[in-house]
């Protein structure tokens, strides 16, 4: 019988493979569905790939690949005594079996494991290398964000410079450019700079390093992730997140006080602090009899710990029609042309999370894969923290966005166009700008509080407990009008470093907001969390009587009004950091075309201008530039540039829609054969620079569909600003990286609360207590 397995076996051992160190085996879940050992059919464990199959799906990955041999993994449920005894994989006890074979295709042709006396010695050590492997999501977990950090060896040593820095709690922006995100406060001098470039093309220009280069001053902290608990601190010199023991001490000395943070999330809560016991009940509905429903659209989604914020966000996402269409609609198409690693892509991850929700009747679907996969490479998201939900929701339109070439993209009912009005304060002239965006965010005015007197009342008991060590006053929760909130959004807000084109110089300078359009849905999210000037972060504790039905046709946008006077279509003048130090020049390269023929000077300029990135790359902007009269000119950097010809005259719109990047960036591109307009995306998605642009052109390619479009601007769907409210995402909690999600969707007449796996319907919705809010377009008619 040996003889025969060996035989049988023999065509098939090229395929098999024994798990490295590094492989995942997806040994608990299936790729296209939610079947795992406990299944009926159990699992099916490729031994060449090591993903995971249900019954169902396993002939397909058979068909597709031509891979034969497969690790069938089958776990029993038994009643012993009135309980429920769950048998896992590798688990051996005198009550308990495991099953696990040996499964050929297409015959089934089944091995019992193990069988260390009939299989090849190859077979028997690959067969006891799955089972034996950790799974695929605790490797995840192991090398999350968050996981074994080290002592930095500067944080005990780290010397301070007495130099006055005081940080704000808000409003930072690069010393060295005009990023206002993943920004690093330097422990040192209170540098703020921007970090590195992210794989997605977000990030930063990386000035944060390049100051570390400059100083050699080790440290920095992230500025938007300082919580009562810590904070993302980073070593420029041991290259890697590390731990600072001191890192309280070291934020005190520019103004941030953590000490006085740690108090107020422990000691009674701060003026108008959440009343976290009332708010938490009132919110989950608490001591209700709600009654629980199952079925198609009623599907809860299990919490992986800390994961609500995902999982209230695609409860929402999946009762939209346009993403039901999208990605249910194509369930077939999809699974068909799923790549060979269907646990990458994000297509085939979304449908099974969104096809086994609609389809089938479960308490819960528990989403390990589509979480690893839609937080891969994301320093917030791929950690086992809790997030803000209304950031994951941006992130996953932008995956949504990029994942949608040559189909439906889901997004479109999100967009919409932002009309943007600036006025000079002193010429009284104004200019009309346009940017797209996918959320609308509202203002809570605490001044508008119709129970201010009953605030104040409250805030003076609450000091004079404190003052004499009593217990505090029942908590008072403010009630705002949503016609405020609406007012506030509308208000003048001041334009930090306005450059008035008018005076050629900054001035100051207020903007309005408008819609330019109206999106198919509009997205709502309530401005609940701040800071206070002492960096203590703060969740506002309010109602607000958010309405069924929204009219915001007033708030539409109407351009050029009579009698105003536009600033004149100049752009700013340039201003380069001064620096006496030689131009960065890779003097080898520029040799090397020079030896080709080209004057120095100009292989110098070449090699400067295209961030040394090598001869290939500087030969092609040579080519581009021949032409140029000041082509052998030396390389000269002024530190001051005159305005030049504005976008408009250049056939271009000067507005955010269209920051258009530097034609010399978009030369050296377009001479290596890449389409104009695909190579400004590539541009503008990576902050101008080539080196990344052109990583992003080959890891984007262009769709069909844009390389036809007409220039003239991002897709939206305009329409009537008349909505109705369908859902809605609460949070509870003290800080949005605390607490918990709940969402509430209105499903076919009925409010429904989604509360992790479990589904009920809603007695009393707590509209008021919201965070986000999601409204569907009225028909016209």
């Amino acid at each position: 019988m040996a003889a025969d397995l060996g035989e049988l076996l023999v065509p098939y051992m090229p395929t098999i493979r024994v798990p490295r160190a590094g492989d995942r085996v997806f040994k608990s879940e299936c790729a296209f569905s939610y079947d795992s050992p406990e299944s009926e059919g159990g699992l099916y464990v490729c031994m060449n790939t090591f993903l995971g199959f249900g019954r169902e799906h396993v002939e397909r990955h058979y068909r597709k690949t031509g891979q034969s041999v497969y690790m069938l993994l089958k776990r029993h449920v038994k009643e012993v005594r009135g309980h429920t005894i769950c048998f896992y994989i590798g688990l051996h006890t005198d009550s308990c079996e495991d099953e696990a074979k040996l499964v050929i295709f297409p015959d089934h042709f089944e091995i019992p494991l193990p069988n260390i006396e009939e299989l090849p010695a190859l077979v028997t050590i690959a067969c006891d290398a799955a089972l034996n492997a950790a799974s695929a999501y605790k490797k995840q977990e192991s090398d999350s964000w968050d996981e074994e950090i080290q002592v930095s060896k500067h944080a005990r040593s780290l010397r301070q410079q007495d130099n006055g820095v005081r940080i704000p709690p808000s409003g930072w922006k690069c010393q060295k450019c005009e990023m206002r995100e993943n920004l690093w406060l330097n422990l040192t001098d209170g540098a703020v700079l921007c970090g590195k470039w992210f794989f997605d093309g977000a990030g930063g220009n990386g000035h944060a390093l390049d100051h570390y280069k400059d100083t050699n001053f080790p440290l920095a902290v992230k500025l938007d992730n300082i919580t009562a608990d810590g904070a993302d601190i980073y070593s420029f010199d041991e290259e890697e997140a590390v731990l600072d023991p001191h890192i309280s001490e070291h934020l005190q000395h520019f103004g941030i006080d953590m000490l006085q943070m740690q108090q107020h999330t422990f000691k009674q809560p701060l003026p108008f602090h959440i009343d976290q016991c009332n708010e938490w009940e009132v919110i989950q509905e608490s001591g209700m009899k709600l009654k629980e429903v199952y079925g198609s659209g009623f599907t809860g989604i299990k919490n992986l710990g800390n994961s609500c914020y995902l999982g209230t966000t695609m409860q929402v996402l999946f009762s939209i029609p346009e993403f039901q269409r999208a990605y249910v609609g194509n369930l077939q198409r999809i699974y068909d042309y799923s790549p060979l690693d269907p646990t990458t892509d994000f297509s085939t991850q979304i449908q099974v999370v969104l096809g086994f929700s609609l389809q089938h009747q479960s308490k819960g679907i528990s989403p390990k894969m589509f979480k690893a996969m839609v937080s891969k490479g994301h320093p917030e998201f791929s950690s086992n923290r809790q997030q803000d939900a209304h950031e994951f929701f941006l992130h996953l339109i932008n995956l949504v966005e990029r994942n949608s070439a040559g189909s439906e993209n889901p997004s479109d009912v999100f967009r919409y166009l932002v009309e943007e009005r600036v006025q000079c304060c002193q010429t009284q002239k104004v200019c009309y700008n346009q940017k797209v965006d996918y959320l609308m965010q509202l203002p809570a005015p605490m001044e508008a509080a119709s129970n201010r007197e009953e605030l104040i009342a409250y805030e003076a008991k609450r000091r004079e407990a404190e003052e004499n060590m009593r217990a505090p006053p029942e908590p008072v929760r403010a009630r705002i009008p949503f016609t405020a909130c609406l007012q506030a959004f509308t208000e003048p807000e001041n334009v930090p470093d306005f450059w008035s084109s008018a005076l050629q110089a900054k001035s100051a300078g207020v903007k309005t907001s408008r819609f330019a359009s109206f999106p198919e849905y509009l997205v709502v999210q309530i401005k609940k969390f701040t800071f206070g000037v002492d960096w203590v972060p703060k969740k506002l504790d309010l109602s607000i009587d958010v309405p069924d039905f929204l009219d915001l046709s007033r708030l539409r946008g109407t351009g050029l009004q009579a009698g105003e006077e536009e600033l004149p279509d100049l752009t700013p003048p340039i201003v380069l950091p001064e620096d006496t130090r030689a131009p960065d020049i890779d003097e080898s390269a520029a040799m090397q075309l020079a030896e080709m023929g080209f004057p120095l000077e100009a292989c110098r300029k070449a090699v400067y201008y295209t961030g040394n990135m090598g001869p290939e790359m500087a030969f092609n902007w040579i080519i581009a530039h021949m032409e140029e009269p000041d082509f052998a000119e030396p390389l000269a950097l002024p530190s001051f540039m005159e305005p030049g010809p504005s976008m408009a005259s250049l056939g271009l719109a000067a507005t955010p829609l269209d920051n258009q990047p530097p034609e010399e960036s978009i030369a050296i591109l377009t001479s290596m054969g890449f389409p104009r307009r695909h190579t400004v995306q590539a541009l503008k998605a990576t902050n101008n620079n080539l080196e990344r642009a052109l990583d992003w052109i080959f890891t984007h390619p262009e769709r069909e569909e844009e390389a036809n479009q007409d220039a003239s601007g991002p897709r939206i769907k305009d329409g009537p600003g008349r909505y109705e409210l369908f859902a809605f995402i609460s949070h509870m909690g003290a800080s949005t990286m605390s607490g918990r999600y709940v969402c509430h969707i209105k499903k076919e007449g009925r409010w429904v609360i989604f509360n992790d796996h479990k589904v009920c319907l809603s007695e009393r919705p707590p509209k008021d207590l919201g965070y986000i809010y999601f409204y569907r377009r009225l028909s016209s008619c």
